[in-house]
């Protein structure tokens, strides 16, 4: 591989390029003024997403929970903490009201299938679409066929 050595002992991999220049890459006409606004695809984001409690209340044994905000990996453990919390101060009921979630993703499924464990008793209301989305998406998955193993279609 001849095309990365340098041929006049010049340093770094294409031989001489020269970083010492304070030039602005740019032209002054041709870089932006200002920066362009930040617009958010929905796409996965980088940063743990972040769920509020934004009030709580109890109904005798029955826990009331008004969710706001993203419900993911990192955002569910203090989440599932705080409903093993309840759990062991003996609530057996749990409302969770998700009309200002935002996302949620699988995260979410393992908290709301842990809580009925053990007798106790789980109502959503007031779901949002990011919580209607999931829901739908785990129920399709729940009505797929098996997929046959090569030794079950083999005697088929």
């Amino acid at each position: 591989m001849a095309w990365l050595v340098s041929h006049n002992g010049a340093g770094g991999v294409d031989g001489d390029v020269s970083t010492a220049s304070t030039a602005p890459i740019l032209p002054a006409d041709l870089a932006p003024l200002v920066a362009p606004p930040a617009v958010h695809d929905w796409g996965a984001d980088t940063e743990p997403g972040v769920i509020v409690v934004h009030s709580c209340t109890t109904l005798g044994v029955t826990l009331v929970v008004h969710l706001a905000g993203e419900i993911d990996h990192f955002s569910a453990a203090p989440l599932r903490a705080f409903l093993a919390s309840a759990a062991a101060d003996g609530c057996t009921g749990l409302v969770l009201d998700t009309s200002r979630v935002t996302f949620c993703d699988s995260a979410f499924l393992a908290v709301i299938e842990w809580w009925p464990r053990h007798g106790r008793r789980l109502r959503l209301t007031n779901r949002s679409r990011a919580v209607m989305r999931l829901l739908h998406a785990a129920e399709s998955v729940q009505r797929l066929p098996a997929r046959p193993t090569p030794l079950r279609a083999a005697t088929s």
